[in-house]
């Protein structure tokens, strides 16, 4: 059990994430083995996101604290929370990655570990973000790639035009 003076400390490492963060992603951590848990850290940090472990009553008092109007108790399981400078666009991905990527035990659903996605808040927003949404923009390719195929798709028309021409050209 953490004494009064760590949970105070937790609380105070939770506030600082909170001001610089624009969107929180709710995850449910059970089963799921340290070493896993490491890795999520480690690729959040590179995107520039941060994965804490924080008591729900603890983070309650966070958002009534800074205003947040999010009832963390519509949750019933351990609750990790992802603080993120960036858009919801940013973080989904990868963490709808990890979450598909871990191993599913045999005879288990084979989106188990997705439902482990529980949802977020938009700060900027200030509106709840359903878990479903956060899955869906997590399946979606990265930006680069969604240009690409616009751009793909936006040239065939012009690339068959051209490609006729080129043929009726020489036939005469």
């Amino acid at each position: 059990m953490k004494t009064k003076a760590q949970k105070q400390e937790e609380l105070k490492n939770a506030k600082k994430l909170l001001d610089k963060s624009q969107v929180l992603v709710f995850t449910d951590f059970t089963k799921i083995s340290a070493e896993d848990l490491r890795k999520l850290r480690k690729e959040l940090k590179n995107i520039g996101a941060n994965f804490l472990v924080i008591k729900k009553r603890l983070l309650a008092l966070l958002f009534k604290e800074r205003g947040v109007e999010f009832d963390t108790k519509q949750f019933k399981l351990s609750l990790g929370t992802v603080f993120s400078k960036d858009d919801l666009e940013k973080i989904g991905g990868p963490i709808y990655k990890f979450f598909s990527a871990l191993e599913i035990p045999e005879g288990s659903a084979k989106d188990l570990w997705i439902k482990h996605i529980l949802g977020g808040y938009d700060l900027k927003n200030k509106t709840p973000v359903d878990s479903v949404q956060i899955i869906t923009i997590g399946k979606l390719p990265p930006r680069e790639e969604l240009l690409a195929q616009l751009l793909g798709t936006l040239t065939a028309p012009v690339r068959s035009f051209m490609y006729i021409l080129s043929e009726r050209s020489k036939k005469t």
